[in-house]
């Protein structure tokens, strides 16, 4: 296809593969597993072994909300849609996203030392400029996670649970977060499937085409409980209706889902892995990138919603720069890209 990213090889046992060029060589290959999957569990196209297990890390954030709208924590505390897309976030720590979470934390009568997160500097560049030229250091509103956190301590407050600890694996909050992973992804969660995400929250390794499974379920309910199924499709249209809030300026889940038109929602998670789902396909996608490498995620993330027929000639346009990025040196020359190695 003229203008494609790819295209993709055709699903089977390897990997697909992104590269990264330099002049006339290829100087990095890495390599993708992907699974889509459809909302009764059928593999519908793979990539290298679906099997694998991952931790989602952030990429199933959405999952981690629902209980949020299910326990009616949402509606008590007046939650807006860009709230609500905050819960399923990782921001770039811009001012529309601290001043957002400050703001639902007002309202519950709790500032920023509720969230236990931890604090690290914006991924938004200016910024974090911002912060240095004022000789500010960055707080918990500032960790790209700070979102999830406030939802969270919202869910635990309206029950009448502790605030403190709302992390630990074994506080309510958190026990009902794996129970909703165990049900939409249809997995059992052993003990040794858990670790520590980055925010101090836990995250759980499962099957890659699990993971794909569940965010099928979530955008179609298929097979969830009616409250659930509800409760997903709202988190659904509030990402869809905020994309900013999701990731912010120049960060491919805002810009995938602005230039998509609403056909599909997609979520990064750290180590190179990416989610999406798109109801009107009924499918949900799942892909991780074997060595871990950022770069290579959204380039796969690309390729595989234009294979999907997804992304019309304005979409794929539109996000070229980020799924084929050119590289520059220092001098501003160009030296080179990423893109998917070409099928033969």
């Amino acid at each position: 296809m003229v203008g494609s990213y790819g295209p993709l090889p055709s699903p089977g046992e390897r990997p697909f593969i992104v590269e990264v060029r330099r002049g006339a060589q290829v100087e990095s290959r890495h390599a993708v597993i992907a699974a889509v999957v459809d909302a009764d569990g059928r593999l519908v196209a793979g990539w290298g072994d679906v099997e694998s297990i991952i931790f989602p890390r952030s990429s199933n954030k959405a999952f981690q909300a629902l209980p949020l709208i299910e326990s009616g924590a949402a509606d008590a505390a007046g939650l807006s849609n860009a709230e609500m897309a905050m819960a399923c976030a990782s921001h770039g720590g811009e001012a529309r996203h601290t001043e957002t979470v400050a703001g639902w934390l007002g309202r519950l009568g709790l500032d920023h030392t509720a969230l236990e997160c931890g604090a690290h500097w914006p991924y938004h560049e200016e910024t974090a400029r911002d912060l240095a030229r004022a000789h500010a250091l960055p707080t918990a509103l500032h960790n790209n996670c700070s979102g999830k956190h406030a939802g969270m301590v919202t869910v635990a407050q309206h029950l009448g649970e502790a605030l403190q600890g709302y992390v630990s694996p074994d506080h309510p909050v958190q026990r009902r977060v794996t129970a909703v992973i165990e049900d939409v992804c249809g997995v059992r969660l052993l003990p040794d499937a858990f670790a520590t995400d980055g925010c101090s929250m836990p995250t759980m390794a499962l099957p890659i085409n699990k993971l794909a499974y569940g965010f099928a379920r979530f955008v179609t309910g298929q097979g969830l409980a009616p409250e659930r199924a509800k409760a997903a499709k709202r988190l659904a249209a509030a990402v869809l209706a905020e994309p900013f809030f999701v990731a912010g300026s120049g960060r491919f889940c805002t810009a995938v889902m602005q230039a998509g038109g609403g056909r599909f929602i997609a979520k990064t998670g750290a180590e190179g892995v990416y989610t999406a789902a798109s109801a009107e396909l009924g499918l949900g996608i799942a892909l991780k990138v074997v060595d871990g490498t950022a770069r290579a995620a959204q380039t796969a993330l690309g390729g595989l919603l234009e294979y999907l027929g997804l992304l019309d000639n304005a979409a794929r346009d539109e996000l070229r720069p980020l799924v084929e990025p050119v590289l520059s040196n220092w001098r501003g020359l160009r030296v080179g890209d990423i893109g998917l190695e070409p099928a033969y």
